[in-house]
């Protein structure tokens, strides 16, 4: 590739890449340069800056045309504009969380390599919504699954940590080969590593033996994607990693990891392995072989994480396994994908940033408050009378993760709900398997609302002044009940601006 044709590119298409990839080496060479002693908290706020610019810079492209650069292995269609604003926004609110922390006694503060890892983890996610071959879309896999694992172990000082962060690389390592392995699939029937290219391909196979590796490479990948996704059976290690990790990077994995780890699935699902029309979509024999084993994958991820979570007294373990649980709900909707299925995903994902993330960021206050070690429910005990806003910020939270009416929880599920019966022989039994598992989930969502207004706490008061961490849950929270009562606000901007979303399956 000679110089003429690198400058004949349309950057532009990277600006937002290039202000994370800028802002993670600049904070790598001030944390190298600056006096030990000087104070690395003002490095989170230029991180956090960071993504704000490259957020604005992100809807200064949403009116442009899709387009690709480096021979088609980096695309910015409606698809990867729609989840990497997705994915910029769950990461904002995160990094104030890392901004926020205040540390334990005993506990160093958060070190500048944490900031910088945070982007390199958001740049790996934002490149696997735009890969458009498979070397990229692995790259991008292993930019965020590595940075994840130095981030779960942080907490040197911390065992929980330690061990979160070892169990994290195995399993991660285990699910990163599976999915090599299935990528070499896909190369091996197609010889090429385009995804546009394979999914053509693919569509016009007619020798039986190769048609059956190009099933067999689906099956695979979906045995490995779902160890990223923390869908049962391959879900061992999120409670422990969601229990050991800082709060930050719990909810950075339960948000911005898990949303860019359904964005590949679908990116793979839809241009490999279907072919379709905004009019009528229909599906290869490839992808129907291999429906029921999503189906099942997602049932079962429904049933075992609501009745698991049943049980826990950790609240980061619990929404651990909420987390699982949710993660079937969406499953359930690519399950029975139809025209609507990208949109129903991006929503629920939208409402999900806003309720985990407040969530999260009430635990990592309190957590801090009473210097505790262990984020137990009962830490929640009597604090509507210590902080009638935390109590009932936590509140909306919790409904919304319910699906309780007048919250955005409600909506996305709702969607997933009617996503099951578009079809004309519509998935009856997962739509029923979904309705069950959210009602069982009102029981451990309830317990938490109970302790947080009906049970008394410790004879203390919140004595810590207004910080940022506030201005987040306010949002997340007055954000949770307007997309629930309006929702048509967030679908009219996808509608506006992503029309051409589906211009991806063709």
């Amino acid at each position: 590739m000679d110089m003429e044709t690198l400058l004949s590119m349309n950057w532009n298409l990277m600006i937002p890449e290039f202000i994370i990839l800028g802002a993670a080496i600049i904070l790598s060479v001030l944390d190298l340069c600056m006096p030990k002693q000087f104070e690395r908290k003002v490095l989170g706020w230029f991180a956090l800056g960071s993504i704000g610019l490259a957020i604005i810079s992100l809807i200064g492209l949403i009116p442009l045309e899709s387009g690709t650069i480096l021979y088609d292995t980096f695309r910015l269609d409606a698809f990867a504009k729609a989840f990497k604003l997705i994915l910029l926004v769950g990461s904002a609110f995160v990094m104030v969380l890392a901004v926020a922390h205040k540390p334990r006694a005993g506990m160093q503060p958060y070190q500048a390599e944490f900031y910088y890892l945070l982007l390199t983890a958001l740049l790996g996610a934002m490149m696997m919504t735009s890969s458009g071959d498979l070397i990229t879309l692995f790259v991008g896999l292993e930019l965020l699954s590595i940075s994840s694992y130095i981030l779960a172990g942080m907490q040197k000082n911390n065992q929980k940590s330690a061990e979160a962060s070892m169990k994290y690389v195995v399993n991660g390592g285990i699910s990163t080969a599976i999915i090599l392995f299935a990528l070499s699939y896909m190369y091996g029937v197609s010889g090429t590593t385009n995804i546009f290219e394979i999914g053509n391909i693919f569509a016009t196979q007619e020798n039986s033996q190769l048609q059956y590796i190009a099933g067999l490479s689906f099956f695979i990948f979906i045995i490995g994607i779902s160890f990223k996704l923390a869908t049962v059976p391959f879900h061992m290690w999120a409670p422990d990693v969601y229990e050991g990790s800082p709060t930050p990077v719990t909810a950075f994995l339960s948000v911005v990891s898990k949303a860019a780890g359904f964005a590949l699935l679908i990116r793979i699902v839809v241009t490999v392995y279907i072919t379709a029309t905004m009019d009528d979509i229909g599906f290869l024999s490839i992808f129907t072989a291999n429906q029921n084993y999503l189906a099942v994958l997602a049932g079962i991820t429904m049933i075992a994480g609501n009745l698991i979570a049943l049980r826990q007294k950790n609240l980061k373990r619990m929404l651990a396994y909420s987390s699982i649980a949710h993660a079937g709900y969406v499953l359930a909707a690519v399950a029975a994908f139809g025209q609507y299925t990208i949109e129903t995903v991006w929503y629920y994902f939208a409402a999900y940033i806003l309720m985990m993330t407040g969530a999260f960021a009430v635990i990592q206050y309190m957590a801090e408050e009473r210097e505790i070690g262990d984020e137990d429910q009962y830490m929640m005990a009597g604090l509507y009378k210590k902080s009638p806003f935390l109590a009932v910020s936590m509140s909306i939270f919790i409904i919304s993760m319910a699906g309780i009416p007048g919250t955005a929880g409600f909506i996305a599920k709702l969607n997933v709900f009617m996503t099951l019966f578009a079809k004309e022989h519509g998935h009856y039994l997962l739509a029923g398997i979904m309705l069950v598992t959210t009602v069982i989930s009102y029981i451990y969502y309830f317990k938490v609302i109970v302790h947080l207004f009906m049970r008394p706490g410790e004879e203390t008061t919140v004595k810590r002044k207004i910080s940022v961490i506030h201005y987040v849950i306010g949002i997340c929270a007055v954000g949770s009940i307007l997309f629930g009562l309006f929702p048509h606000y967030l679908l009219d901007f996808f509608h506006q601006n992503f029309t051409d979303i589906y211009q991806m399956l063709k």
